[in-house]
């Protein structure tokens, strides 16, 4: 089944339900994004193409297009490539050059000009309209439809394939234990739509709600409280990090949260003082989720009545975990021995089911070390109570999570070490009140040799994007390490007081 279905099917069955808002306009209606898709689809294929299996990337900001045209490369039964559009144009390349992408579609057109082996559009670029409308190209459940890259600890980004049956179990499970959507909601894209926030489309389209791009197409507390009292009836998706700045502004206002049914809350701890003060604020609107790129946003769910309750006696100890097991997988804590381990005890957080992914893009070791006997090693470590609440007590990789985006402190030594003046590095993450977390960068400099903070600055921001260069860092003669030469990241962080624990 092509999850391109349902967009089709919606649009014939209501085709006046207002689509797809920019800001506080109305920009189309359901007939009018299904003949939308169907020109943008025509014109891929007739202009560049595009065909079924070819890969598709997007490196660019939420807009109204975006939608658009993750349904024309369905329509066609191609793959989207969602590329996080905070990277650096040379790691968006390298991104686009392991996915094949046939065709790489940005903002401006132009990003990639130099590359003369790099095809390039414009996202938003004018189509040549057309009266009719074409189904969607037919495709089996397992094959491709979501290639999304992430990181491991060795820095190197591994395609997440995702098949058009993932990500219609990924939705069921959204309805059945997330939110269920309306007609009336307007699903609000304030995250980046490459990741998850891209996803929970498909609810709201199944549904034949509309969908709602900010203006500012990212995260803006005002303009959020703003279309909320306009638009009403909002769900949306935000890191634990956008919750805590929307709060502030919110009773900076005096505003309570009225015209927000939903904000699903992921991707990084959420700190009991700030959930509390959320809850406190703006009453039960809160369902935390937790996933990964693996096995998108289903991997455990916290449901508004349990994120708000405060009648059961651990309601507390509940409030703080991750929830219980999503319907459609089965969760374990597992053991070194790979055998589940009792309540209470912390292993590794293991699931499977049909939403989690097919394996990585031209990556068998990392697929086969992923998935063993049937089960994702997600490589998190955690428990789970009698009660079957999942708690999150560390993460085995050394992932770094700020502002709900992760940053892999191996990308960033690689781009630090790579200068002339630096002879060791070292990464790691401490707290943050705004971000959660922010990168700090342990530095030794070659005999003889030095630089400033604002040179290493400069340095990481010609390397890497912006957002994951170091926001400080620390000078050290030598770096603590083990017997067999391994850093120890640990004493680094005890010496910045680095233990967060999840809400």
């Amino acid at each position: 089944m092509n999850i391109a279905n349902w967009l089709y099917q919606t649009a014939l069955s209501w085709p006046d339900r207002p689509a797809l808002y920019h800001g506080d306009s109305l920009r189309q209606t359901y007939h009018g994004l299904l003949q939308s898709v169907c020109n943008r689809a025509a014109w891929l294929h007739a202009e560049h193409g595009i065909a079924k299996g070819d890969r598709v990337a997007i490196f660019a900001k939420n807009a109204p297009e975006y939608i658009e045209v993750l349904h024309a490369c369905w329509w066609l039964g191609a793959v989207v490539v969602p590329v996080n559009c905070k990277l650096h144009a040379r790691e968006a390349e390298w991104i686009i050059r392991d996915s094949g992408a046939a065709l790489t579609l940005t903002e401006s057109g132009t990003v990639f000009a130099t590359q003369e082996d790099v095809a390039e559009a414009k996202l938003a670029a004018p189509v040549p309209e057309q009266d009719t409308f074409t189904p969607p190209k037919s495709v089996g459940a397992q094959e491709l439809a979501w290639l999304f890259y992430t990181s491991g600890t060795t820095g190197t980004p591994k395609g997440v394939m995702l098949s058009h049956d993932n990500l219609r179990q990924m939705t069921l499970c959204y309805a059945l234990d997330v939110d269920a959507a309306c007609p009336e909601d307007h699903m609000l894209y304030a995250a980046p739509m490459s990741h998850g926030a891209g996803l929970y489309m498909f609810a709201q389209i199944r549904a034949g709600g509309a969908h709602l791009i900010p203006a500012s197409s990212g995260f803006d507390s005002a303009e959020i409280i703003a279309l909320a009292e306009t638009r009403g009836n909002l769900v949306f998706f935000a890191a634990p990090t956008m919750v805590k700045r929307l709060i502030a502004t919110a009773k900076q206002q005096g505003y309570d949260g009225t015209g927000i049914r939903t904000i699903i809350y992921g991707g990084g701890p959420m700190y009991a003082h700030d959930i509390d003060e959320a809850l406190a604020c703006f009453g039960p609107r809160f369902v935390q989720i937790y996933g990964q790129g693996e096995t998108p946003m289903t991997i455990s769910v916290l449901p508004r009545d349990l994120v708000a309750d405060q009648t059961h006696p651990r309601w507390k100890a509940r409030r703080a975990s991750v929830g219980i097991a999503q319907g459609a997988v089965t969760l374990a804590v597992l053991g070194s021995d790979g055998e589940a381990l009792p309540a209470g005890h912390t292993g590794e957080i293991c699931v499977r089911g049909p939403t989690v992914m097919t394996g990585y893009w031209q990556n068998e070791p990392a697929s086969q070390q992923a998935l063993q006997h049937g089960w994702l090693h997600t490589g998190d470590l955690g428990h789970l109570d009698e009660d079957g609440f999942l708690y999150l007590t560390d993460r085995s990789k050394d992932v770094i999570i700020s502002g709900g985006t992760n940053i892999y402190p191996r990308e960033v030594e690689e781009a630090l070490l790579a200068h002339p003046a630096v002879f060791e590095i070292a990464v790691i993450g401490e707290p943050e009140p705004d971000w959660g977390e922010q990168v700090v960068a342990y530095v030794v400099f070659e005999p003889g040799k030095s630089a400033s903070e604002p040179e290493l600055d400069s340095w990481c921001r010609q390397q890497i994007a912006a957002f994951k260069r170091p926001k400080r860092y620390q000078f050290v003669h030598e770096l603590p390490k083990n017997s067999y030469g391994k850093v120890l990241k640990t004493a680094l962080r005890t010496r910045t007081g680095h233990a967060p624990t999840p809400a």
